[in-house]
């Protein structure tokens, strides 16, 4: 259980900073992290290089916004990490200015469409949120649209966001969805990228379920 000043969730947050920022998916003090604890969120202070994150630049807050731990101003995404909480009962937040997923929040208008598979970990297409200047309630209230029923969500010219029930699992799809953002881009610079359609999408969901994918077994139990 987590003790009252969240201390290994905000070890958990720095050592997310500094991996997010060693695969390259922030730069600098670009992209915030929390983790939720009950009714408090051990998240990312604003102004911290990412690739140097220490556990005493995370700072802890209560679901009203209220900083109840650390030394430090939280991020200025407060409020849409926040937002998430409420909304859909995530256990963690990732928020990045990642190469390729910022480069399509730039052209795309509706969403990223789904041509992988794997995807499908996002919940299907990717939405863009429309854009609004970072930090403020319009921002966090388009993101949380766009996030109705998927994990992530590109956000326009600005960036990433992906939540999860942890953060590792956080990271994982924040990771993703850069890898989906550069299928994507390199499948266009060639051709017109086909998306997979509710059926194929459908049919893998139970490939999924009946083969356990993603998931170790013994060798000898084969697939059925």
């Amino acid at each position: 259980m987590a003790g009252p000043n969240l201390e290994r969730e905000r070890e958990q947050v720095a050592a997310a900073c500094r991996r997010l920022a060693a695969e390259r998916l922030v730069v600098g003090t670009a992209g915030n992290v929390s983790a939720r604890a009950g009714d408090r969120v051990a998240i990312s202070a604003t102004g911290v290089v990412l690739a140097d994150a220490t556990r005493d630049e995370v700072t802890v807050v209560g679901m009203d916004g209220q900083v109840v731990g650390g030394e430090l101003a939280p991020t200025s995404e407060l409020d849409l990490h926040l937002g998430v909480y409420r909304r859909y009962d995530a256990g963690a937040v990732v928020h990045t200015h990642a190469p390729m997923a910022t480069a399509l929040s730039c052209v795309l208008d509706d969403e990223l469409p789904c041509v992988h598979y794997q995807m499908l970990l996002l919940g299907g297409p990717v939405r863009v949120a429309r854009y609004a200047t970072f930090g403020t309630p319009e921002l966090a209230e388009n993101v949380l649209e766009a996030l109705d029923g998927r994990t992530g969500a590109l956000m326009a010219n600005h960036g990433a966001i992906t939540h999860a029930s942890d953060l590792d699992q956080a990271v994982e799809l924040a990771l993703l969805l850069e890898w989906a953002c550069g299928v994507y881009w390199h499948a266009a610079a060639v051709g017109s990228p086909r998306a997979l359609d509710e059926d194929q999408r459908q049919a893998v969901v139970t490939a999924a379920l009946e083969r356990r994918y993603g998931t170790t077994r013994p060798a000898d139990e084969g697939d059925g």
